[in-house]
C-alpha cells in the first residue's frame, strides 16, 4: 500500500468527492451538495480526508472535530479498492488529527441498515452504544 497517499481535500475536487460519494458511501446528508462540502473545508481545512492511488480518490473520512466532540462522517471506500486496508488508514489518519486537536473519543454516524460498515466500525475497535438515539431537525428546506 505504499503507493496509498492520505491527505485533505481540496474546494476543486468538490464534484468529484460528490460523485465518489454516490458510488461508494452508503446513504445520503442533505450536506451532500457543492455548499455543503465548501463550508466545511472553508470551516476546517482538514477536516475532509481523502485517500488517493494513482491520482484517483478512492476513499474519504470526515474527521470533524469541534473543540468538544470527534466525530466520524463519510468514511468511504471504492468498492472496487476494498479488502486493502483504505479504510483503516484513513481512521488511522483522523485519529492521528483528533489525538493532536485533544480529542479523547471518536464518534461515528453509522446507518443501522449498513451492516458492511458496522463490521468496519466493529474491525476497527469501535462500539456500538445501544443507549443513545439520534435527534435530527432539518433547518432549511
Amino acid at each position: 500500500m505504499t503507493d496509498l497517499i492520505i491527505r485533505p481535500a481540496v474546494v476543486e475536487e468538490i464534484p468529484a468527492l460528490l460523485a465518489f460519494w454516490a458510488r461508494a458511501a452508503e446513504g445520503t446528508s442533505i450536506t451532500d451538495d457543492p455548499a455543503g462540502v465548501a463550508r466545511l473545508l472553508e470551516r476546517d481545512p482538514e477536516a475532509l480526508i481523502v485517500a488517493e492511488r494513482t491520482g484517483a480518490v478512492v476513499g474519504t473520512v470526515i474527521a470533524g472535530w469541534d473543540g468538544w466532540r470527534a466525530s466520524l462522517y463519510r468514511l468511504a471506500v471504492d468498492p472496487e479498492h476494498r479488502r486493502q486496508g483504505i479504510g483503516a488508514a484513513l481512521l488511522a489518519a483522523a485519529e492521528e488529527r483528533f489525538t493532536a486537536l485533544g480529542g479523547r473519543r471518536a464518534d461515528a454516524m453509522v446507518l443501522e441498515r449498513n451492516e458492511l460498515g458496522r463490521r468496519t466500525w466493529q474491525a476497527a475497535g469501535y462500539t456500538r452504544e445501544d443507549h443513545w438515539r439520534r435527534w435530527v431537525k432539518p433547518l432549511t428546506d
